[in-house]
């Protein structure tokens, strides 16, 4: 078996020392000085020949400066193999050039990211017209995890009604709405959704009489500014659901929209750990863990002990 190491941004120490504990390896924290003029100055501890660097990219600019000056240090200090554990993954959303002139992010953190690390690991990224986040991270490994699986065994322990329905706020959350709803045994409802900026957008309900009455579960990959949240909560409080509660893979927003929240009918808000948020409540160390168990074993890519 390969001896493997977590080595962990400093904001993400929590989560990365359950995956390690789920793995059985050893986790160390990344440290990170910033000089007055804003430089950073990146110190890790011992490589190992498979180097696991944990990294939710929320927040992202210095992070990437970082975590590329940790995966300098750690090659020269050992690893053969280094993987990127982004559970939110950052510039993921321009993935073409909308207006004249615009830079096209995705492509540029894609190709940096890919020559930096072997393989590049992360849940629910913010894709659009990319269909295979392989094509991101052009002769590096990668993987999009689904953060159902996490999701569905969270709110099997408590229970829900047996009447709740599962709600998506667009048409691009029907797949994975309808994954969680078939997980959980419910039926599931997609909104219609116009956008007008982004802070303002119209949501509609095809048939919304189904909506009457039930309690409502109401899931999104990722809130940073709450528009979309607060219109959807709104339009199913007016179609007569009995709650609106919450559940988000990827929790960016400000606490303070927390009361327009509750103005519009969210009765919770509960996230994945996915980056560091007073909302967290789903560990998602178990299906990661599952994706890096091959890692453990030495077979990828030919690493050795």
């Amino acid at each position: 078996m390969s001896a493997a190491v977590i080595h962990a941004l400093p904001s993400a120490t929590r989560d990365a020392r359950r995956l390690g504990d789920a793995l059985g390896i050893v986790t160390h924290d990344i440290a990170i000085h910033a000089f007055p003029d804003g430089e950073l100055r990146v110190t890790v501890a011992a490589a190992e020949p498979v180097t696991i660097l944990y990294a939710p990219l929320d927040r992202p600019n210095d992070k990437l400066v970082a975590i590329l000056f940790a995966a300098e240090a750690l090659r020269r200090n050992g690893a053969r193999r280094l993987i990127l554990v982004a559970p939110y993954l950052c510039y993921m959303r321009q993935d073409t050039a909308f207006q004249p002139g615009e830079a096209i992010s995705q492509r540029v953190i894609g190709r940096i990211l890919a020559h930096a690390f072997d393989r590049i690991v992360t849940v629910d990224a913010h894709l659009h017209r990319t269909r295979d986040i392989r094509s991101v991270f052009p002769g590096a490994d990668a993987d999009d995890l689904s953060a159902v699986p996490a999701i569905a065994a969270a709110l099997r322990t408590p229970g829900l009604d047996p009447d709740t329905i599962v709600v998506g706020p667009d048409s691009e959350s029907r797949i994975w709405v309808n994954h969680l709803a078939a997980e959980l045994g419910f039926s599931s409802a997609v909104a219609d959704k116009q956008r007008h900026g982004d802070r303002s957008v119209d949501i509609t309900f095809a048939e919304p009489s189904m909506l009457a009455g039930r309690p409502a579960l109401l899931i999104d990959d990722i809130v940073s500014s709450g528009g979309t949240l607060i219109a959807c909560a709104r339009a199913l409080r007016s179609a007569g659901v009995r709650s609106v509660d919450v559940i988000v893979t990827h929790a960016l927003f400000a606490m303070d929209l927390m009361p327009a929240f509750t103005a519009a009918g969210i009765r919770s808000v509960r996230s994945t750990h996915s980056v560091l948020h007073p909302t967290n409540a789903i560990p998602l160390d178990g299906i990661l863990a599952d994706a890096l168990r091959c890692e453990m074993s030495g077979h990828a890519a030919g690493v050795t002990t």
